[in-house]
C-alpha cells in the first residue's frame, strides 16, 4: 500500500476528509524513519518550512487531536498549559529538559521496574509511563 493510501486511510479512520493539507500533515507525522515529539506550534512551523503554503493552526490542531483520539499519536502533558505529542504510541518513559523544552525518550532498560503499591478500587492499571523533568544544576557550575 502506498504512503498516500496509508495516509488517506488514517484520515478516514480518524473521521477526517483527506484534504491536500491534511495529507501533508500525515507526510510530516508518519513518513519519517524515526518517531519524534512535537507541540502543535512546532508542527505548524515544520509544515511552514516544508511547504510553500501555510496550513491554519485550527487544521493542524484538529488533525492532531483526531489522530490522538484514534490512537495514532500519544499526548504527553508537561503541565497544565504545555502538551507534547509523540508519534511513538507504545508505552515508554520520557525525560523533559526544562532548559531546552525538549522531550526525550527514555527506554524501559534505563528505569528499574516500578512497584505500584496502591490502585484505585474498580480500576485496572493500563500502563505506567514516567515523566522525568531535568534542568541544569546551577549549584555545581563554576
Amino acid at each position: 500500500m502506498s504512503n498516500l493510501n496509508i495516509y488517506t486511510k488514517k484520515l478516514r479512520e480518524s473521521s477526517l476528509r483527506p484534504t491536500r493539507q491534511r495529507l501533508k500533515i500525515c507526510e510530516v507525522l508518519f513518513s519519517p524513519d524515526k518517531t519524534f515529539h512535537f507541540t502543535i506550534n512546532d508542527l505548524t512551523k515544520i509544515l511552514e518550512e516544508k511547504l510553500s503554503e501555510k496550513i491554519s493552526l485550527a487544521t493542524v490542531y484538529n488533525t492532531v487531536h483526531a489522530f490522538k483520539k484514534k490512537g495514532y499519536l500519544k499526548e504527553i502533558s508537561i503541565n497544565s498549559d504545555k502538551s507534547y505529542f509523540d508519534t511513538n504510541v507504545t508505552d515508554h518513559h520520557h525525560f523533559f529538559d526544562e532548559d531546552t523544552n525538549e522531550l526525550i525518550d527514555c527506554g524501559d532498560k534505563e528505569i528499574d521496574s516500578i512497584n505500584i503499591k496502591k490502585n484505585i478500587t474498580g480500576k485496572k492499571i493500563k500502563s505506567v509511563e514516567v515523566l522525568i523533568k531535568v534542568a541544569t544544576d546551577n549549584q555545581n557550575q563554576n
